[in-house]
């Protein structure tokens, strides 16, 4: 979660005789622009060279389900990152929230967005990133990442331990030619630099979570995941703030950024972006209301400032494009929209 409610690397990119997923994918995004927000350069270097990444990049896409939750379809293979769709309503847009909000899953719009997904992602366990994960495993076998704080409240939730798996800062993964790369990261914090439900659990939990309260937040991570051996790489974050060091040198050629709700984080924006290497595409995330149904255009959160965040991305690195997704849109490896989607 990107506010408190109660209050308000990588190794280098691989290469191919001296062209990188990087160099490959700039010179394809860049002379167009971003179907929501203009390209902030307009043509590629001079000499710079363009080829294409191949099949893996050709066959992947990417659906923004709102809050920072993603669909990553690789082919027929389908992994999911904090997919959280159900969106029901704690007060939090009223002003009169409630932490003992009860748990709540509705299957049939989970259903509709989800596919068959091998994966799931999770950065931490605020019930805006969780809540729905449970009825995704229990329903589809997948495969569950995340921090033992999230392991031990879906064990409690129901889930087979045996379809979770543990992760730790650094780790990479490989699922069949998925690459994951667990990333340290930290939590947001709103302008008092606290947040809701702080706290981890490193033994069983004593009762079923019930309310929101009960899914501490539990550490966050990001993760880094690249499609085979010539990308693309996309970094995905849940919570607004980061680890400078645990993020230096990924280089990823997507990064899904949540935005921030204050300026707790110093330079929050311009050391994310010089930390990534100045990511060829950068995709603002968890900045719309994520209790409203996620059905039309998205409705933005009035404490999280997108044209100000975009504004930073764009003064400290005039050659990334920006584009603010939108719910109905299927993305191609470059962030360009694919097709539309019913939702």
């Amino acid at each position: 979660m990107s506010q408190d409610p109660l209050v308000t690397g990588r190794p280098e990119a691989r290469t191919d005789r001296g062209l990188n997923r990087r160099t490959v994918l700039r010179g394809a995004t860049l002379g167009a622009a971003s179907p929501l927000i203009p390209a902030m350069s307009t043509s590629a270097s001079a000499g710079e060279p363009v080829r294409s990444r191949g099949h893996a990049a050709g066959s992947t896409s990417f659906r923004w389900l709102g809050t920072a939750g993603w669909r990553i379809d690789v082919g027929a293979r389908t992994v999911l990152f904090d997919p959280y769709l159900t969106r029901f309503t704690t007060g939090l847009y009223e002003g009169a929230f409630d932490p003992h909000t009860p748990l709540q899953t509705q299957p049939e719009v989970v259903d509709a967005h989800i596919g068959r997904p091998e994966l799931v992602l999770v950065s931490h366990s605020h019930w805006d990133h969780l809540a729905d994960v449970p009825h995704i495993a229990k329903t589809t076998g997948a495969r569950v990442v995340g921090t033992l704080t999230t392991y031990h409240l879906l064990v409690a939730l129901g889930v087979d331990a045996a379809q979770i798996s543990v992760v730790k800062d650094g780790e990479v993964l490989d699922f069949g030619g998925i690459v994951v790369e667990v990333v340290p990261s930290l939590h947001s914090r709103n302008k008092n630099c606290s947040y809701f439900a702080p706290g981890t659990l490193s033994t069983p939990s004593a009762k079923v979570p019930r309310t929101i309260a009960d899914l501490p937040e539990g550490d966050t991570l990001a993760f880094q995941v690249t499609v085979g051996d010539k990308g693309p790489s996309a970094f995905l974050m849940g919570a607004s703030d980061f680890s400078e060091r645990a993020v230096r040198g990924l280089r990823p050629d997507l990064a899904m950024i949540a935005v921030p709700s204050s300026t707790a984080t110093h330079r929050y924006a311009p050391r994310l972006v010089h930390a990534l290497s100045t990511p060829d595409v950068v995709i603002p995330v968890h900045w719309d209301n994520f209790e409203v149904p996620l059905s039309g255009s998205p409705v933005r959160d009035p404490v999280m400032d997108v044209d100000a965040f975009v504004a930073q991305v764009r003064g400290v690195s005039p050659a990334t494009r920006v584009v603010v997704p939108d719910y109905s849109t299927v993305y191609d490896a470059t962030m360009r929209p694919a097709a539309r989607r019913q939702v």
